[in-house]
């Protein structure tokens, strides 16, 4: 029996498994070390109730920075010792965003000469995405590969033909992730050799099987290096019993903070104004220059020996920053720190039985506030990573560590997207939560991210660490993370890394520092826009095409030859075109009567946008539709001004694209012809808000690269059932008949598309003219059944303006919240592929691989269920639905793949 377990055994110690093990009989089954190293908690998920929490890795339990970073870099030694000097120093490691990037880095630095790259969930402009894959239990699984050097996957940036990969996770529960993984970077880069690194392996049985089975499938040896190995053993039921369980802490857990707002409102003024939140102070790193924040980008052994360098003297920083904490020059020094080659293991550190919330630590409920550590130098300290910025906030943790001596306890762990359920019981690993905004403007849009077992657990002072990319308003908000954690302490320190720009990206200068962009050199001549007769079916006055004519050009693929490939990470959406859907004979019937039987209800909401844009914008606003929903849109915006108030407005289609921006050539022709204080974006609709965020986004990175300024990103639009933006025609959910269309409706232009080969930097954006369609062409149509309704709206269009100009019409995003619910409820766990409302889903029927179709109970979605019927796709009625229908696009596409459900695609 191990000292660990012994000891185990004789100390009182409550695991903080116990919670969750006495009520739902899951049980950990394996070696004497898992139950220190593993606790258990509770999330609302419909695929798997039980969460396996590490207190070991940092993310959800704090622990000594010594340990975490030690864990990591023992398996690392081990992996060394598998390979043998020379084909270790080969090795290319690769960690999981979020929970691994730190404990796959520490692995590196156990390699000692590996070079180092983590997934990311972080888009950044410029760098081209060198692969993906998908992580099915995750809460959100979209991972981007994002390499400085396109060399790295391949051969560790050495030259040679192969490198040995290693993958690194916090956990293996069924082995799907590392085999999807494998499985994409082995038809990139095929390699004889792979080993799978974890703290923990939970795979059953036929899991094991499955892996080696894959090995022999891809001819190549695959090891496994694990630190503990057990099993969860889950009664019948269990699921069932855990979501239960789960709804019903939630509810107590609600009318308690109900209650307790009760009372705080009750309280005496004096009580009140006493209540000071902790003071939140920075501190200048000098972070050295050059050097990756991370390894998001790569991170090379001589990055480590710069940082190495680098950390005894902003440790000092820090601890000078704390107060009057012992400095560097008076604690042991860097060669007596926890270093890369006497890292101490869990052994030979505190056990879980003394981490925060287990044991002899302070209690949640009797930790000493915030006003008891004023005076004193801070004794018990928390480093705060951020997400996937893991292993900076660590290595300073362990520097700061021996700086501080023995005299201060300092702790660490980091901020998460995953939500999971807190109580307040020792026997349950996540015992409290603070929920805070995201504050680094996640490409899949805003929500809460959360930080655990840190209220209520005694610490003096926390030193928050974030990347300069989530130094934003949103981390500074009152309800942010710095006030947020400055309510359960007595001192925020916040220090800020400069985020890393590969020399890809980076216009000028050295790689890794930002450096202004030089003064554009703009062309002779810019593009004229493109008009009918030549280059769509709409009338040359009714709209201008920022765009370049690609009609001769083969764009075109299957829908699920794009699929696969997007999500698959191989190509991006723009860079193809789906195969123009040819309704049928029934399908037209069906878009005529909804035309005629829509048509005031449209010629309303086209009116009252235009008017409250009238009357905010000024008498002549330029009218730029976001190609090409937002086209007919603004032709009927600009048909409504002339009708109703005799003016002839600008009107322009201007491609955007999600992920990559909006066409920055299209910009510098408006600024040339307009004042950009004059540009009113237009576009058909908002689902979850997608290209709001990107507009707006787009629109500062253009300034910033020296653009011209002045565009207002706001978007008006004449549906916003999502609650995205404060300029609508109406916040109904209802079918618009143009959405029922591709081009045939749209002036038979196509999706516009983005691809290096074909658009240069001084090039608009390209689209298709699909003349050929000509026979099936109801644009006209589509435009001249509301404006014949224009007059008989007139009146109502003239209230709701009057009404909606006087009202609150801020942004709600009312609809951002259930997206995020039905991709965790349905097991997608990608917001991305969650496509919510009538004009949206009926996209994904058109464009995309649908897997399923939620229905509003009694929604009039006749089209809806005529293209699903068409295409195979269930159709499933449920009742608590802000949007009248929710497309799902199939999670995980391959020709071959099953669904989130287990099920076979339907209709591939």
């Amino acid at each position: 029996m191990s000292e660990r377990a012994t000891r185990e055994e004789t100390v009182d110690v409550v695991w903080s498994g116990s919670w969750v093990a006495e009520r739902l009989g899951v049980a950990l089954e394996g070696d004497g070390e898992l139950r220190e190293l593993l606790g258990l908690a509770l999330r609302r998920n419909p695929k798997r109730a039980h969460l396996l929490v590490s207190n070991v890795l940092g993310k959800h339990v704090p622990q000594r920075p010594s340990v975490v970073h030690g864990a990591g870099f023992e398996l690392g030694e081990r992996v060394r010792a598998l390979l043998g000097d020379l084909e270790a120093r080969r090795a290319v490691v690769l960690g999981y965003a979020e929970t691994a990037t730190g404990l796959g880095h520490a692995v590196a630095d156990g390699l000692r000469d590996a070079p180092y790259l983590h997934s990311t969930r972080r888009p950044v402009a410029g760098v081209e995405q060198a692969g993906g894959f998908e992580e099915a239990h995750s809460h959100a699984t979209s991972h981007l590969l994002l390499p400085e050097d396109r060399d790295l996957l391949a051969s560790g940036g050495t030259g040679a033909d192969a490198s040995v990969l290693v993958l690194v996770d916090d956990e293996f529960s069924t082995g799907n992730t590392v085999l999807n993984t494998i499985r994409a970077l082995h038809a990139l880069h095929p390699r004889e050799r792979y080993v799978i690194v974890a703290l923990v392996d939970m795979r059953s049985a036929d899991d094991r099987d499955r892996l080696t089975a894959f090995a022999a499938e891809i001819g190549a040896r695959v090891d496994l290096v694990t630190r503990s190995t057990g099993t969860v053993a889950l009664p019948d039921g269990v699921l069932e019993r855990g979501q239960a369980l789960v709804a019903a802490q939630e509810a107590e857990q609600a009318a308690a903070q109900e209650a307790e707002q009760a009372g705080r409102a009750e309280a005496p003024a004096e009580a009140v104004e006493d209540a000071h939140p902790a003071p939140v102070t920075r501190v200048d790193l000098d972070w050295p220059a050059g050097v990756p924040d991370g390894g998001r980008h790569g991170f090379t052994p001589a990055h480590r020996a710069a940082l190495e360098a680098a950390l005894p003297a902003m440790a000092d920083r820090i601890a000078a920053g704390l107060g009057d904490a012992p400095g560097l020059g008076d604690a042991a020094g860097p060669g007596d720190a926890p270093g890369l080659g006497d890292a101490p293991g869990l052994g030979d550190a505190a056990g879980p039985g003394d981490a925060p919330g287990l044991g002899d630590a302070p209690g949640l409920g009797d930790a000493p506030g915030p006003g008891d550590a004023a005076g004193t130098a801070p004794r018990r300290i928390l480093v705060l990573g951020s997400e996937e910025l893991m292993y900076a906030p660590l290595r300073l943790g362990t520097a700061l560590e021996a700086a501080l001596g023995a005299d201060t306890e300092v702790r660490y762990s980091t901020t998460t997207r995953s939500p999971v359920l807190a109580v307040d019981d020792p026997g349950y690993a996540i015992r409290t939560r603070l929920v805070f905004p995201a504050h680094d403007d996640p490409a899949d849009g805003p929500g809460d991210r959360y930080a655990y077992n840190v209220a209520g657990a005694g610490f003096d002072a926390v030193v928050a660490v974030v990347d300069s990319t989530a130094d934003t308003p949103e981390l500074h908000a009152p309800d942010g993370l710095l006030a947020r954690l400055a309510e359960h302490t007595g001192h925020v320190l916040l220090a800020v890394l400069p985020s890393y720009v590969p020399a890809t990206a980076a216009p000028t200068g050295v790689p890794g520092t930002p450096t202004p962009a030089p003064e554009r050199q703009e062309p002779a001549v810019l593009p004229e826009p493109l008009r009918g007769p030549d280059f769509s079916s709409y009338a040359p006055q009714d709209v201008g095409w920022l765009l370049q004519d690609l009609s001769d050009t083969e764009l075109e693929a299957p829908t699920e030859e794009r699929e696969e490939a997007i999500q698959s990470g191989g190509a991006h959406y723009a860079e193809s075109l789906p195969v123009e859907y040819q309704p049928s004979a029934e399908y037209q019937a069906l878009f005529t009567a909804a035309l005629e039987a829509s048509a005031a209800r449209i010629a309303r909401a086209a009116g009252t946008v235009t008017e409250t844009v009238l009357a905010e914008r000024g008498p002549r606003p330029v009218l730029v539709s976001l190609a090409r929903a937002g086209t007919p849109v603004g032709v009927l915006m600009r048909r409504w001004a002339q009708h109703r108030h005799g003016l002839d407005l600008p009107h322009y289609a201007i491609s955007i694209v999600r992920g990559r921006g909006i066409d920055a050539t299209a910009l510098r022709w408006l600024a040339a012809h307009h004042d950009p204080a004059d540009v009113v974006f237009v576009d058909g609709w908002t689902g979850k808000g997608a290209i709001t965020r990107e507009l707006a986004a787009a629109i500062t990175e253009f300034e910033a690269s020296g653009g011209p300024a002045g565009f207002d990103p706001e978007i008006s639009v004449l549906a916003d059932p999502g609650g995205c933006v404060r300029t609508y025609g109406t916040r109904e959910d209802f079918l618009i008949p143009s959405a029922c269309l591709n081009s045939t409706v749209s002036g038979l232009i196509s999706r516009t598309v983005l691809r290096a080969d074909l658009v240069g930097p001084d090039d608009f954006h390209g689209g298709k003219f699909y003349r050929e369609l000509a026979d099936s062409d109801v644009s006209g149509l589509f435009l001249d059944t509301i404006a014949a309704r224009f007059d008989e709206v007139a009146g109502q269009v003239e209230e709701e303006a009057k009404e909606l100009l006087a009202a609150d019409r801020a942004p709600t995003w009312e609809g951002w919240a259930a997206v995020e619910r039905i991709s965790e409820e349905y097991g997608i766990h990608d917001v991305n592929l969650v496509k919510p409302g009538v004009g949206e889903t009926t996209r994904v029927l058109l464009r995309r691989v649908p897997w399923k179709i939620l229905a509003k109970r009694g929604a009039d979605l006749e089209h809806i269920r005529l293209l699903a019927e068409q295409r195979g796709v269930p159709v499933e009625e449920v009742d608590d639905l802000p949007y009248s229908c929710v497309g799902l696009i199939h999670p995980r596409f391959t020709r071959g793949a099953t669904g989130a459900d287990g099920k076979a695609v339907q209709g591939a």
